[in-house]
């Protein structure tokens, strides 16, 4: 009876590279790799030597000069003698506020939409199947076009809410909505606001915990907690008291339409062009989320709807505790990419003149400097980081949630 053993292992030869499946495939890799090296070093030298040849030389020197030209939405401090590198800074906060509230809202319309979608009720069902199709099959740009020309059209002026008597009144007696944006109070942080936070950031993690072994206790013993008001409550209570134990630290600056006869002041102006970039996105991409998370739904098998249900489930239960938690495998790796084309497709904003890092860096200061090589790689940099940084989150939710082999 013959055995099967291992080949006997010889001296190391040169044509074993090539020979020996055990270094083949590394041989090839390794050729390929020289051979990316030397053709990125190629370009490399080519665009010296045509940018020495044309009396040009990469600089990063100009970032340190004033911008000269003021940015309308921003959210820390600039003026127009601040540098170019103030206001790529300025563009980079901008460009991820937008991003991260579009992620949010996108989120939040695309669950909605792509759950509802799937509802026995024929006109909930077509009203939904109505917005996916609507809003995904026209480009982004021109949504964002066409909201902000409906708020610069159909909102009032702000001269409306301004004199002895204004002819629209703030809406709670803190809001105003008009033409140039929305107006909203602004928190006024007083002695003893730093504990009111922290208890709320508490309660916070004190939710998550709790939500957590509720579910740790409903999959080990099958008692099911109530979540909704508990978790209500630990958000509301301890932030009340502290907020009346530390004497009311936290106040609100409210628009004041007397205060000026041109413009309101006070609280924080939110402008047209951030809520049609925000709104724009979120309904655009809330339609191809709705259709990753209905078909996220519909891998699920009917057969764990049916034995959820014979268990006395109530459908909403089914849903959050069985579904969508499966569901879930499925939906994460198309959401990272529909995360990432938000983060692109922000670049947008310049259309309706919102200042995120394409229109200060990539537009004014390149324009201004003459600097494009710079200002381009700048930019490539910027959302490669931002880019790589979101799918490293989201893929180590994926392989949080992705099914456990034993």
């Amino acid at each position: 009876m013959s055995t099967i053993t291992d080949p006997p292992q010889g001296p190391f030869k040169v044509s074993m590279l090539f020979n020996d499946t055990r270094y083949r495939s590394l041989t090839f890799q390794a050729i390929a790799l020289v051979l990316l090296i030397v053709a990125f070093a190629y370009l490399a030298s080519n665009l010296m030597s045509n940018l020495a040849a044309a009396g040009l030389n990469i600089s990063y020197d100009f970032l340190s000069n004033p911008s000269g030209y003021d940015i309308n939405q921003r959210l820390i401090e600039y003026d127009s003698q601040s540098s170019h590198m103030r206001a790529a800074w300025v563009g980079i906060i901008n460009t991820l506020l937008v991003a991260f509230l579009a992620c949010i809202t996108a989120t939040v319309f695309g669950v909605l939409a792509g759950v509802l979608r799937l509802s026995n009720n024929w006109l909930v069902s077509k009203l939904m199947a109505f917005y996916v199709e609507i809003f995904r099959n026209i480009p982004v740009l021109i949504w964002i076009i066409i909201i902000f020309t409906i708020m610069t059209a159909v909102m009032p002026g702000a001269r409306s809410y301004l004199g002895e008597d204004p002819e629209a009144d703030l809406l709670f007696g803190y809001f105003a909505f008009t033409n140039r944006g929305v107006y909203a109070p602004a928190p006024i942080w007083g002695p003893g606001s730093g504990v009111v936070v922290g208890v709320f950031i508490a309660s916070l993690i004190g939710i998550f915990a709790y939500r957590k072994y509720a579910q740790h206790l409903l999959y080990s013993t099958g008692k099911l907690l109530p979540v909704g008001w508990p978790s209500l409550a630990l958000l509301i209570v301890p932030s009340v008291l502290a907020y009346f134990i530390m004497g009311q630290p936290i106040g609100l600056d409210a628009p004041d339409p007397l205060a000026n006869r041109f413009n309101l002041r006070g609280g924080i102006q939110i402008g047209a062009p951030l809520i049609a970039l925000w709104f724009a996105l979120s309904i655009y991409t809330g339609a191809f989320i709705a259709e990753n998370v209905r078909a996220g739904i519909q891998a699920v098998s009917k057969g764990q709807t049916e034995a959820a249900s014979a268990l006395g489930l109530r459908p909403g239960r089914v849903m959050n505790l069985v579904v969508l938690p499966q569901a879930l495998r499925v939906i994460i790796p198309p959401l990272v990419s529909q995360y990432l084309n938000i983060t692109k497709n922000s670049s947008l904003a310049i259309a309706v003149g919102y200042a995120d890092i394409t229109a200060t860096l990539g537009g004014i200061t390149l324009n201004q400097t003459g600097r494009a090589i710079e200002c381009v790689l700048l930019l490539m940099l910027f959302y490669l980081i931002i880019s790589l940084s979101i799918s490293t989150v989201m893929n180590i939710y994926n392989n949080a949630v992705k099914l456990k082999e034993r």
